[in-house]
Parts: C-alpha cells; structure tokens; sequence
C-alpha cells in the first residue's frame, strides 16, 4: 500500500499534502435529485445505457404505516483503508495511490471480477468492448475508456477541471450533502464530522476501514453505523 504524502489534487488547486482524503455523506440534506449521479456520468463517462453508475442514490422507506420515513442514501465506492478488491487482484490493476485512493489501472485488468466479487459494498462494474464503442457515440474524441476493465469512483482522481477543487458530485450537490476533504486535517469538515462521532461508516464489521463516512438523522435511529 502507498505511503506516499504527495497530493493527486494538486491540479484541483489543494495544495495542502495528504494521506487520507475522505468523504462524508449527509444523508438528511439528499434531495434524491440524482444531479451527483448525472455529473459523475458526464465527467467519468461511465455506462449508464446499461444504468451502471459509479454513484447511485438509494431510494428507501423506512418503516411501517402509517409511520414511515422516505430516505435517500448516496453510494458509491468506499475507498476502504484495507480493500478487499486490492488483496484479490492477481494483476496489480487495482491499486492505492497516494492520498490513500483505491483506483483501477485499466491495462493492467485483465476482466476476472475477483474485485467486484470480492467488494463487500457492490461499487464496481465492468466496462466491456460495447461500453467502449457505445461511449465514442456520446463522446466522440472526448471518450476516457481505451480498454474493457474494471470501473468504480476514484473521487475524481486526476480528471476533474483545474480549480474545482473536488470531485464532481460534490461540485453539483445542491443540497450540499456530500463533503470531500483531507481526514489527517484536524480542521477540516470532514475530520470534524467523523471526529465528533456525527459521521459513521456502513457496515462497520467487516473491518475494510471506509473512507467515506455517512451521518444519519437521528430521527433514522441509524447512528450506530447503519447498514448496507
């Protein structure tokens, strides 16, 4: 695993170094408006003709009549301290970069899906020879993916425009319901909310260290970590 300081952001115009960027979802300010799913699909191109997303929203109801509660639950990949995806790889395709982001070297896949398989949280998809082919339809000389791999969020590494700062989803939330930031920064929102024990990780049990934490509303009854 990558121990390195040096920040994959720079470009984004953060120029304080990291090892751990994390995220937080504010599950109470989802609006379900899907705008996070819509950006993602334009920046990282992925294959939503086949309604495969690296983000999805979770439309939920919880409870029972007449004392029920509409909830919507943005996932995406976790970006797990000790991913399973990572240990299963006979390749090296999956790999941690430094600030400590899970991401898939594309020519380095050779399309088993032991990741997908082995991702306790569903987060991964393959995209195949006709995802290839269909994304030069929609976007031309713009198009991202080369080779059939294995695709999942990266919080953007290395694709989002200089100057935005943060990945696209958390750019286009109108209800301000995700925050990216460096965890090892006491100050920042998303140390403060994970530090404070206002923000929690799903399915804590499985002991693979999320970096993307979720704060529930109380109401939910869910503080206690919640589940997949």
């Amino acid at each position: 695993m990558s121990t390195q300081v040096s920040n994959p952001y720079i470009q984004f115009g953060n120029t304080q170094p990291c090892k751990h960027w994390g995220f937080v979802v504010k599950v109470d300010q989802c609006l379900g408006c899907d705008a996070c799913v819509a950006a993602c699909t334009i920046e990282n191109q992925t294959p939503f003709w086949r309604g495969l997303f690296r983000t999805h929203v979770e439309d939920l109801e919880l409870g029972e009549y007449p004392n029920t509660q509409r909830v919507f639950v943005p996932r995406l990949c976790m970006q797990c301290e000790n991913p399973p995806c990572y240990y299963v790889c006979p390749t090296g395709a999956t790999q941690i970069v430094a600030g400590g982001i899970v991401v898939v070297d594309e020519y380095k896949c050779m399309g088993c899906l032991y990741c997908v398989e082995a991702c306790p949280y569903g987060a991964r998809y393959f995209y195949t020879y006709e995802d290839i082919e269909k994304s030069k339809e929609y976007f031309g000389l713009n198009s991202i993916h080369v080779v059939p791999h294995v695709d999942k969020c990266t919080f953007c590494y290395g694709t989002a425009p200089e100057g935005t700062y943060t990945p696209a989803c958390v750019r286009t939330c109108p209800g301000h319901a995700r925050v990216f930031g460096c965890l090892d920064d006491p100050n920042s929102e998303v140390s403060i909310l994970v530090n404070t024990g206002q923000a929690v990780v799903l399915n804590p049990e499985l002991n693979v260290q999320p970096k993307v934490f979720y704060v529930f509303n109380r109401q939910l009854g869910r503080g206690g970590g919640g589940n997949s």
